[in-house]
């Protein structure tokens, strides 16, 4: 059976050739646009509605060396593009890019690699990394690494095994902990967490250290996914290796107790992380949350969510999916009333459905002042879909 690389160079390579959609505009209406948009600010291309002007300012932008060297608008505008699934005008920029000096390189060329891969175009992103060595551009584990990420960023899960075992051979790559970090990764996706493991064996095997990226990933996972004496052995493992966890790394392990219902062992979790200089974040007290509601108990619930607004973090939409229901259900609409203030005053985009079960609430509950108040308030602003509606009072 042919190899999983041979197939993809022979499906891709003849597009190599391939031209691109005709240019959105011609080289006569290029000579005749100012010099000044030559130069046009990041801003400028942020405010363009119309994308195929967008894809021309960009393309002329190119020109200036200093342009090229700005990362967040490229990703920026790809991404963009991304959304409105024009991967075609994805493809005439980066393309676009190939003309440049800067192609030879390797750095440059990853961030090309990187934006396909971002963009889901795996296959572009293949036959990017088939032509570097015609575009004097070397390969190393960099872009190697650049690949196996575009082809997770792209969601083809399955061959990033297959491409890390057939390329390093054949391109005398070595892969280095990124490398073994991506394919961990990929396997995580997919809910393959033996394999995981089995690539952090292998990398000890070669002599790699895993760092908190590595045993991050693979807790994520394993506490998530309700495997929580699975997740103590990466944890066990990951002291032995004298790694240090970090707040994420706490973050699963709460979020694994809370799936567990071990809500004191939580509790005592988050204080060691605390004890240990580390700063809860807002995904340290929402696994708390979660857990106490669904433990059922509304007063400890209640206590984490004001210890969140104590603390330095913010209330993300997340907390109150979390708790607006399960006020409601236990009846407390003076908490479900203060929980929709916060939502409105935040401006956080919720379902218009989380606080009409506020409304009705109050409203059953005979505090009809309350209730329009909120609808009021949110119809006015207009920033939840769909809009309140005041119930008809029995």
């Amino acid at each position: 059976m042919a190899s999983l690389y041979r197939r993809l160079h022979r499906i891709f390579t003849p597009t190599r050739s391939s031209p691109l959609p005709p240019p959105t505009t011609t080289s006569k209406s290029r000579t005749k646009r100012s010099k000044s948009s030559k130069t046009a600010l990041p801003s400028e291309l942020f405010k363009e509605r119309n994308l195929n002007s967008l894809v021309n300012k960009f393309k002329i932008a190119s020109d200036s060396y200093r342009f090229r060297s700005r990362h967040g608008v490229y990703k920026k505008i790809v991404l963009r593009l991304a959304r409105a699934k024009r991967f075609l005008f994805i493809q005439e920029i980066i393309e676009h890019q190939k003309q440049y000096n800067d192609i030879t390189n390797e750095g440059f060329a990853v961030r090309l690699i990187s934006l396909y891969g971002q963009s889901g175009m795996f296959e572009n992103a293949l036959k990017m990394f088939d032509e570097l060595p015609d575009l004097k551009c070397g390969r190393t584990v960099m872009s190697f690494n650049a690949l196996l990420s575009a082809c997770v960023n792209s969601k083809k899960f399955d061959m990033v095994d297959e491409l890390f075992r057939e390329l390093p051979s054949k391109l005398s790559i070595d892969p280095d902990l990124i490398s073994f970090n991506i394919v961990i990764k990929a396997f995580c996706e997919m809910g393959s967490l033996d394999n995981a493991v089995s690539m952090l064996d292998e990398m000890e095997e070669r002599g790699l250290q895993p760092n908190l990226v590595t045993f991050n990933t693979i807790l994520n996972e394993f506490y998530g996914n309700s495997q929580y004496g699975e997740g103590e052995k990466i944890w066990d493992r990951m002291e032995k290796c004298n790694v240090i966890p970090d707040v994420r790394s706490y973050n699963a392990k709460l979020r694994g107790m809370t799936n567990e219902k071990r809500m004191t062992g939580a509790t005592e979790l988050f204080d060691e992380m605390v004890t240990k200089g580390l700063i809860p974040d807002v995904f340290s007290f929402q696994a708390l949350i979660k857990g106490f509601c669904d433990e059922g108990n509304l007063g400890e619930a209640k206590r984490w969510y004001r210890e969140l607004l104590k603390s330095d973090c913010e209330p993300v939409r997340m907390t109150f999916d979390t708790l607006v229901p399960f006020v409601c259900e236990k009846g407390d609409y003076d908490t479900g009333f203060e929980l929709c203030k916060e939502i409105i005053d935040r401006r956080c985009v919720v379902k218009g459905g989380l606080l009409q079960l506020v409304v009705d609430g109050l409203v059953k509950e005979s505090k009809v002042e309350k209730a329009k108040e909120i609808v009021d308030q949110v119809n006015t602003e207009n920033f939840v879909s769909p809009s309140l509606k005041m119930p008809v009072e029995d």
